[in-house]
């Protein structure tokens, strides 16, 4: 009982963001994704996760919202951060050697209500 509550302490302790990339990266990997990379600092931004599909390179945003309310979280990916996201693969790919795979960005949208264990996930491949 005492192992329960630190676990669920501990969880309420993460910020929302980090919880929720955590959960993104359960989910792919339970969708056999191999994931390479998490919050991963490239020149002038991060790339939340980065994954491989088969012989893709898969780009993940990763957006967390407490309750539907609080807004559309892949609305929140507008040309803007996918302009960004793409520049920022392009440079990950190139410092990688990956410049002959194939690439993906893909968007996960965690909605992880206050209280609740488990989030609700959505995954929108190819989302741009």
């Amino acid at each position: 009982m005492r192992l329960l509550r630190f676990i669920a302490q501990w969880f309420r302790a993460r910020p929302l963001g980090v919880r929720g990339e955590n959960a993104a990266a359960c989910y792919l990997r339970r969708k056999r994704y191999r994931i390479i990379g998490r919050r991963v600092a490239v020149a002038r931004g991060d790339i939340d996760l980065v994954a491989v599909d088969g012989q893709t390179v898969v780009i993940v945003e990763v957006k967390t919202r407490s309750s539907p309310a609080a807004g559309g979280a892949v609305a929140a990916v507008d040309d803007a951060k996918q302009n960004q996201l793409r520049r920022l693969a392009q440079v990950y790919v190139n410092q990688h050697g990956l410049s002959e795979c194939p690439v993906r960005f893909d968007v996960v949208a965690i909605t992880w209500p206050a209280g609740t264990r488990r989030p609700q996930v959505e995954h929108y491949i190819s989302a741009f």
